[in-house]
């Protein structure tokens, strides 16, 4: 636990020095919501198919789970990619420091900063556009925190047994579009095909931008969004640090 927590506030610190990561990580979800709602037509009147529920309100859980998307198989995935072929990896490797606490420590750090980053964002959606809070914040807390470990998990894998940056980042686009488009960015959950919302309840981002909306509306996650989110984070987290390449 102590070289955990040495880990954890060393990777915190080079985390907030890195002002790429740092903006999508915290502040990203709060512009982006900003701009959607003084931009784009429409987003502020009542959806007659989402319950009358205005649009900005909808789309920020999905904005949200975009975020998820960006600081994991973006940033996160450049960081370690980078720290290999930098040689950190190599150097560590001769330290006491085993690949749980490198990949636990990046994931904590990740996952704090996307929920400081989600309530900054629902802040100014409230004062912008007079959002309400989520109807079930418990609910609300777990399903993000989950979607959050289940894609860090997903990003630390592919970190884990690629050979190099280069490989890492096109890997993680591969992964990250189609992810986004289960998530919903492109056509919202309710309003997808039935085929495809069965597809996307079994992927990590799918399964967390649904639970996150469930919340929102004041509902619980349903168990199946919770056990994807789960086993997304148990299973992939343990390979990636079974199989975890230092150099």
């Amino acid at each position: 636990m102590t070289a955990l927590a040495k880990m954890i506030r060393v990777e915190t610190k080079l985390f907030l020095r890195e002002p790429v990561g740092a903006f999508f990580g915290i502040a990203f979800p709060a512009v982006l919501i900003l701009v959607l709602g003084l931009a784009m037509p429409g987003m502020r009147d009542p959806v007659e198919e989402m319950g009358g529920r205005p649009g900005i309100e909808l789309y920020l859980p999905i904005t949200m789970a975009l975020a998820i998307a960006t600081v994991t198989m973006v940033t996160l995935l450049n960081v370690l990619a980078n720290y290999r072929e930098r040689g950190v990896l190599r150097r560590l490797s001769t330290t006491p420091v085993s690949p749980m606490t490198l990949l636990g420590a990046q994931l904590i750090v990740n996952v704090v900063a996307l929920l400081i980053g989600c309530g900054l964002a629902w802040l100014v959606a409230a004062i912008a556009f007079d959002v309400p809070p989520p109807g079930n914040v418990l609910g609300f807390v777990l399903a993000f925190t989950l979607g959050s470990t289940a894609m860090c998990a997903v990003a630390l894998l592919v970190a884990a047994v690629t050979p190099s940056a280069r490989a890492s980042s096109g890997i993680g686009s591969l992964i990250y579009f189609p992810m986004m488009f289960f998530a919903g960015v492109w056509t919202p959950g309710p309003l997808m095909p039935d085929l495809v919302r069965k597809i996307a309840d079994f992927t990590p981002l799918g399964a967390a931008s649904q639970a996150v909306q469930d919340a929102w509306v004041g509902s619980w996650p349903t168990l199946l969004h919770l056990v994807v989110m789960a086993a997304f984070t148990v299973v992939l987290g343990g390979v990636a640090a079974r199989n975890l390449r230092w150099e």
